[in-house]
């Protein structure tokens, strides 16, 4: 905490340097000791300290050491922990797990093709993660990034144990990751945009283009979309971000797709759901005149959101967006309330009521539609 303090206060860069390596060195130890417990607690008490940046500053060494492996020679590799996310729904269950050799081996062109610069050496887990799979602590994350790290250098893959993997929770829209360590010289570029020739944006719509081609084959029957490669916990946040709009997005065209009508055939009712604070929005869609929740959308609130007015103001014009045009605001605050019988959110209906969603039943004979 003190070195955490001591960098938020530094006013050069000489300064950064110093409580830098020392907080690097410590946290380092302290990772690879698995003593995650003494990280936590100086964590959850620089966040109880309002105004400070010192947790910003704590967070980003903890997150960077977690993720990076450092070569300790000055002519060796340098290795960073990467995600590539995906977003996806589909009306049956969205595919995770082991990814075939000759699917692994075409991402592996594209990556290097689109994704890596010249000189960087790749290391693919072969495996497509859910939320569930991925690792749950820093140390999880340091032993993982550590597997990537020796594969990346030696330019081969790391086979993943399926046995060892957690179930995966089955959501209409939810995100998968392909995970991978890239290294390089010291002082080398990592990735393409960071070389003369090229840029971010440009890189990411060559793979994107490219990529999201040698990736259809692992999500059959899902519509997806491909969000930009990154350092791990950088793309997971970013991931968690894009998934709430996009779950909303993925809502309408279900039910336009299940009951064959157009988004002003819907209602949109949103809450703001409590604990000690705002937790989370919740969306209950029913159909126009009548009040049975048909389907629902959680929206959870980041650690760095509060209760700001934003986040209603994008769920509104998202749904809007989708072409839906009829939507309710509650505004009385309502309980993070669950199902006794399935654990399933309650949503709120037109009444202001917690009620379980639940699809009509489906015509005998729906019209087919595409998953576009």
């Amino acid at each position: 905490m003190r070195m955490a303090s001591g960098l938020s206060q530094s006013t050069c860069r000489l300064e950064d340097a110093f409580w830098e390596q020392r907080l690097l060195r410590l946290i380092d130890k302290l990772l690879n000791d698995h003593d995650e417990a003494v990280i936590t607690t100086a964590l959850d008490q620089l966040y109880a300290n309002i105004g400070s940046r010192a947790y910003d500053e704590l967070i980003d060494v903890v997150e960077s050491t977690a993720e990076t492996r450092r070569s300790e020679t000055s002519n060796g590799l340098d290795a960073v922990l990467i995600a590539i996310p995906i977003l996806a729904w589909s009306r049956f269950q969205i595919p995770s797990g082991p990814i075939p050799k000759p699917t692994l081996e075409t991402l592996r062109v594209h990556l290097q093709a689109h994704v890596l610069a010249a000189d960087a050496r790749l290391g693919l887990a072969d495996f497509l993660y859910s939320p569930d799979q991925l690792p749950q602590s820093y140390v999880e994350t340091t032993q993982l990034a550590d597997k990537l790290a020796k594969a990346a250098i030696h330019g081969r893959d790391w086979k993943v144990d399926a046995t060892q993997m957690a179930e995966t929770v089955s959501f209409l829209s939810d995100t998968r990751y392909i995970l991978a360590a890239v290294a390089a010289p010291r002082g080398a570029a990592l990735f393409r945009w960071q070389e003369d020739d090229s840029d971010r944006d440009a890189a990411f719509l060559n793979w994107r283009t490219q990529g999201g081609e040698a990736l259809r084959p692992l999500l059959p029957a899902c519509a997806s979309e491909l969000l930009p490669p990154s350092a791990y916990h950088a793309g997971v946040r970013d991931a968690d971000r894009a998934s709430r709009p996009y779950s909303i997005q993925a809502a309408m065209a279900f039910l336009q797709t299940v009951l064959n009508r157009v988004p002003t055939d819907f209602t949109a009712v949103i809450g703001a759901y409590y604990d000690s604070q705002l937790e989370e929005y919740r969306i209950g869609f029913t159909a126009r005149g009548n009040p049975q929740v048909i389907h629902g959308v959680v929206w959870p609130l980041l650690d760095t959101e509060d209760e700001k007015a934003e986040a209603l103001i994008q769920i509104e014009a998202i749904l809007r967006e989708t072409g839906l045009q009829d939507i309710r605001v509650l505004d009385h605050r309502l309980p993070l309330e669950y199902c006794d019988d399935c654990g399933a959110p309650l949503y709120p209906n037109p009444d202001g009521e917690p009620t379980h969603a639940e699809l009509p039943d489906e015509p005998e004979n729906p019209v087919p539609r595409h998953l576009h």
